[in-house]
């Protein structure tokens, strides 16, 4: 057996998802293999307002190494890169798509996910759409839903230790970071 994510137990934050759903669309697994192997992540609702939660995330996903494409129709730039008006526009492959959306807009979002063949929909924290979800996934994505991208990077990258959060997680290795 070669080297694990660590113990990793089940993350119990509240969620409106079934315990199957949970099991589908917020598998610890998955979701350490999306933070691990993608490298351009669109987000789908990026605000121009440093103080929305979308710009928060995107700032500090940069920070940790991913290539941000902003997808905002109403913008030109946001943190330093050109904004498209959809996935459709973006020029170059996405590896995941991260949606700051209202729930009635993402069947949309993962029809256009699809059609653009980028490998991963993910739908942020209290954004619940199963629809979406299981289109997405019939489509061959991987999917999360209802979960932030950026807590789980810093849950499995040590960051939400630092700022006195618990994990669930116990390791006895230290971080990688940089």
């Amino acid at each position: 057996m070669g080297p694990g994510p660590g113990a990793a137990c089940a993350v119990t934050l509240n969620s409106s998802l079934t315990p199957e759903q949970q099991r589908r669309f917020q598998d610890p697994l998955v979701i350490q293999r999306l933070l691990r192997e993608a490298r351009t992540v669109a987000i789908v609702g990026l605000s121009t307002d440093p103080q929305r939660a979308s710009w928060f995330v995107a700032s500090y996903l940069q920070k940790a190494g991913y290539r941000v494409i902003p997808v905002n129709p109403k913008a030109g730039e946001i943190l330093g890169e050109k904004c498209y008006p959809d996935l459709a526009s973006i020029p170059e492959p996405v590896d995941l798509v991260d949606v700051f959306r209202p729930a009635s807009e993402c069947l949309a979002v993962a029809r256009q996910a699809v059609a653009a063949r980028a490998k991963a929909l993910w739908l942020q924290l209290k954004l619940v759409n199963i629809e979406a979800a299981e289109l997405a996934a019939a489509a061959g994505l991987e999917v999360v839903v209802d979960r932030c991208v950026k807590m789980e990077h810093g849950r499995y990258h040590g960051g939400l230790h630092f700022a006195g959060m618990n994990t669930e997680i116990v390791t006895a290795r230290r971080s990688r970071r940089g």
